[in-house]
């Protein structure tokens, strides 16, 4: 598929972040891929199921899903509060036709009251969220982050040309054209296009071929494999020799992220994270890179060497 990006559009492209988006991507995942995460899922919700009896069967069929499930994020952190009130704020017209889209003459129930049937959506995804990726979320978006970070830095040194390239093997740029393997007409949204990283999504990119917002294109994120072996224990030797906090201090950083997140997911206080990261770059363990007012700490070679 080919999308034709002039210049307006070309200088609006933007990069955002999307809890909802994981979490529909994580719905899509469960039984169809075999990661620490889904597996994980998998245990949690036999120990409790969701209600998903509105948002199900909008995603049963596998192959295709109403795209208004994950709108355009308005801002590049954006909160699940702020994707669930535009996912409730799309027109009842733009539903109905996303739905004939993907169900044809059979759609579900939602198609019959799209305003309060989009409110019972948002409200079971929350659910969602808060049960599947909320735990695992300070991890996720720390790997969102920096690999937005990277792709600024490629853009800065070679341009549109170098981050479409560098985006996904099937994603092609030449002469104001974005070429994605697939196939189908893209009907590309008001404004540029925006990239979202997804960590639980599968390996090709995904294209919004109709929108009322800006088109998205989703793609796998950098550091995804290292994303779920972070949440493997720290090995017994190195617990012996670091200590327990430093060695799941290093296991944890087998993702780069802040002091913030590694403080959520470890449960421990930001000045015991800071103590522990100053002992760790002061022996070669950990390095850190600052990115505006972002500072992200990472693993070094040696620090690797330990994980």
């Amino acid at each position: 598929m080919t999308l034709e990006l002039g210049v307006a559009e070309l200088a609006a492209t933007r990069f955002a972040l999307s809890p909802l988006s994981e979490t529909v991507a994580g719905l899509l995942s469960l039984g169809t891929r075999a990661t620490w995460w889904t597996r994980w899922a998998a245990a949690e919700l036999a120990r409790e199921p969701l209600d998903l009896s509105w948002t199900w069967p909008l995603l049963a069929n596998r192959s295709t899903w109403p795209n208004f499930l994950v709108p355009a994020p308005a801002s590049a952190r954006s909160s699940l509060e702020d994707d669930l009130a535009a996912l409730v704020r799309t027109g009842a017209d733009d539903v109905q036709a996303s739905l004939r889209r993907v169900f044809g003459d059979d759609p579900p129930a939602l198609a019959a009251d799209p305003e309060n049937g989009l409110r019972a959506v948002a409200a079971e995804l929350r659910v969602a969220h808060d049960r599947l990726i909320a735990p695992h979320w300070p991890r996720i978006r720390a790997v969102h982050e920096a690999d937005v970070a990277y792709r600024a830095r490629v853009l800065a040194a070679g341009g549109a040309d170098r981050l479409f390239a560098g985006l996904h093997p099937s994603v092609r740029w030449s002469g104001g054209r974005l070429s994605v393997a697939g196939t189908g007409r893209v009907r590309l949204g008001p404004g540029g296009l925006v990239l979202m990283p997804l960590a639980l999504g599968p390996s090709n990119v995904l294209v919004k071929r109709h929108t009322a917002t800006q088109t998205t294109v989703r793609y796998p994120v950098r550091g995804s494999g290292a994303l779920w072996a972070a949440a493997a224990p720290a090995r017994p030797s190195v617990v012996r020799l670091l200590g327990r906090a430093r060695a799941d201090l290093l296991t944890a950083l087998r993702v780069p992220a802040t002091t913030t997140d590694l403080a959520l997911v470890l449960g421990v206080t930001p000045s015991a994270v800071s103590h522990h990261l100053r002992v760790l770059r002061e022996n070669g363990l950990v390095a850190r890179e600052r990115t505006g007012r972002t500072v992200h700490y990472a693993l070094t070679p040696v620090g690797r060497s330990f994980t």
